[in-house]
């Protein structure tokens, strides 16, 4: 697929099919994360990637009771595993890697005809102990991902000029 035309198919899905991720196209989608860029390299993540169908159930609780989240085949924490790290621009470091690398799984997962849809409302320790994840580290981002159920809706943007400024702010 082209570029533009996955950056252009990808919308957030909140309707799954009852149809699990082929593990080719999962292991396309997770490389996609490992191959992401990080400050100095330090890939400070690890994915936690749920398939089990009573831990989606879980996950949907820990995530604000969102049914789709359990609907989903597929549901993935990504998780900073340095959450005291300050960049120098004094802006920390997990949200901005772990994000960089999920974003890389969205669009991949879109290559492969497959939906994603980021999760911001989620409970950090009901999240954490469901999966697992030691308190030395923070649940950055959850992620479903699998076929859409739905069709993308009409989306309207900012223009460029409303989000771009050369030079200096406008």
């Amino acid at each position: 697929m082209d570029f533009w035309d996955v950056l252009n198919k990808r919308y957030s899905v909140r309707q799954y099919l009852e149809k699990p991720v082929e593990p080719d196209k999962l292991a396309r989608v997770l490389e996609a994360a490992r191959v992401a860029p990080s400050g100095s390299n330090r890939q400070p993540w690890k994915l936690v990637v749920v398939r089990d169908e009573l831990l989606r159930r879980q996950m949907v609780e820990a995530c604000c009771d969102q049914k789709f989240i359990g609907q989903a085949p597929v549901v993935i924490a990504g998780v900073g595993t340095m959450p005291q790290r300050i960049m120098h621009c004094d802006v920390p470091g997990d949200p901005v890697d772990v994000a960089i690398a999920m974003e890389h799984v969205a669009l991949a997962a879109a290559n492969e005809g497959l939906g994603t849809c980021w999760i911001g409302a989620f409970h950090q320790d009901k999240v954490r102990a469901v999966l697992g994840i030691p308190a030395t580290c923070k649940v950055i981002e959850v992620m479903v991902l699998g076929y859409p159920a739905d069709r993308q809706g009409p989306r309207t943007r900012k223009t460029i000029d409303e989000l771009v400024a050369f030079d200096r702010w406008a």
